[in-house]
């Protein structure tokens, strides 16, 4: 039993030794890009994009394994040009590091608020993606003096029972979780992410340079397992709860989905959540769960538009 369990230990320590390996190779080629803020239990990693803009700021909150690049692909460029776009990585994730116990979505609302307030914003437009529209309706609803509005671009918006199937490899147990992280998690994903984006992106195609320019190689680290695994697990609780108070949202929020979105169900995530909240509205577009990425024109547009209806938008750029 000896030999055999000696040559497991040496063989779990080759495979921690390569993940390691990828994710330092992963952090290399997708570096950090802008600036660093100091809030209470993390160091936020942020790129503002023409701060000197006189239209009224945008901030925008990326998805599960996802990081800022999500929105700087395509889709940030095209704001900045007459508005202050503000990208940040959510903590523990991209470039964000954590200090204490790991945040849920209520936590990680506070911390994106205290960039905010640091960065000395005048209420900006809130955007969030997917995981980022989780955090997005909790920070509404505490800190709804901070923003014009919620912008929420195929959020998680209600407790979804099923994980979706893309993400069940995220479901392991707590005990688990850092042994299948630093060995199995990194060379799988090497394997399969390919198949995998495709899952995420579909109907839509996954450009061919979304794991640099888009960010994707950064959800080939363990700490992404980790931060990923983590929030799977914490989502459907913390959602339970912010479901409850969205009677009590005073800021407007729009929610744009695809009608193709593979990820999460427009019905449930969209329609439900608009008749919930007062006066929110949903638009549908063809297009998958990526919109950001893959239906930039599209989604300019719609975000214009709620600039306009939260009287944020300079009518010569609608």
């Amino acid at each position: 039993m000896l030999i055999p369990l000696g040559l497991a230990g040496i063989f779990a320590l080759g495979l921690a030794g390569w993940s390691a390996y990828v994710g330092r190779k992963a952090e290399e080629l997708v570096p950090a890009e802008g600036k660093f803020a100091e809030v209470a239990g993390a160091r936020l990693h942020y790129v503002d994009m023409n701060p000197e803009a006189e239209g009224p700021a945008i901030v925008m909150v990326h998805g599960l394994m996802g990081q800022l690049r999500n929105f700087s692909h395509s889709l940030a460029g095209r704001l900045a040009a007459d508005h202050r776009v503000v990208l940040v990585d959510r903590p523990g994730w991209g470039h964000s590091s954590i200090d204490g116990p790991r945040p849920g979505i209520a936590a990680q609302a506070g911390m994106i608020a205290a960039l905010i307030e640091q960065l000395d914003l005048e209420k900006p437009l809130l955007v969030g993606h997917s995981m980022g529209g989780a955090v997005s309706l909790a920070l509404g609803i505490g800190r709804p003096e901070l923003v014009r509005g919620l912008a929420l671009i195929a959020p998680l918006a209600q407790v979804v029972d099923r994980v979706p199937a893309v993400f069940k490899g995220l479901l392991a147990p707590l005990a688990l979780r850092p042994l299948l992280a630093w060995t199995v998690v990194v060379p799988m994903g090497l394997r399969t992410g390919a198949a995998t984006a495709a899952a995420i992106f579909a109907p839509d195609p996954v450009p061919a340079d979304f794991a640099l320019a888009g960010g994707g190689a950064l959800a080939m680290r363990p700490k992404s397992y980790m931060a990923g695994s983590f929030e799977v697990h914490t989502a459907p609780g913390e959602m339970a709860a912010l479901t409850a108070r969205y009677a009590e949202m005073r800021v407007p929020v729009a929610i744009l989905y695809g009608r193709g979105d593979a990820v999460l169900d427009p019905r449930l995530n969209g329609e439900r959540t608009a008749a919930e909240i007062p006066g929110a509205t949903v638009a549908l577009i063809d297009g998958g769960h990526m919109l950001p990425v893959t239906h930039p024109v599209e989604t300019e547009a719609w975000l214009r538009q709620v600039l306009q209806a939260t009287g944020g938008a300079f009518t010569d750029t609608v």
